[in-house]
């Protein structure tokens, strides 16, 4: 007897739709000016935003949020705005 292959359940299929928010490091802000910016607009622990701003500094990137586009553009342009670079990927 063989089995059909089963397509994919929606969830799996939602999962594309998911884009991160990436924040890119530069040489003009602090860890401090960044860490309040993760916290303040991503919402981050404190924690959790100085994971993200070392880990930006060590290697250049570092995903920040992870989303659908409708949420994460209203992010990524206040990181803009605020001077810092990212994009959603």
């Amino acid at each position: 007897m063989v089995k059909e292959k089963t397509r994919p359940s929606s969830s799996s299929e939602n999962v594309t739709n998911v884009k991160e928010l990436v924040l890119y490091n530069d040489s003009f802000h602090s860890f401090d000016e960044v860490i309040n910016a993760l916290i303040e607009v991503c919402k981050h622990p404190p924690d959790q935003a100085e994971q993200c701003a070392y880990i930006t500094h060590l290697k250049g990137s570092c995903a920040v949020k992870t989303g659908r586009m409708s949420e994460l553009k209203p992010l990524c342009a206040e990181l803009l705005t605020r001077g810092l670079t990212a994009e959603i990927e």
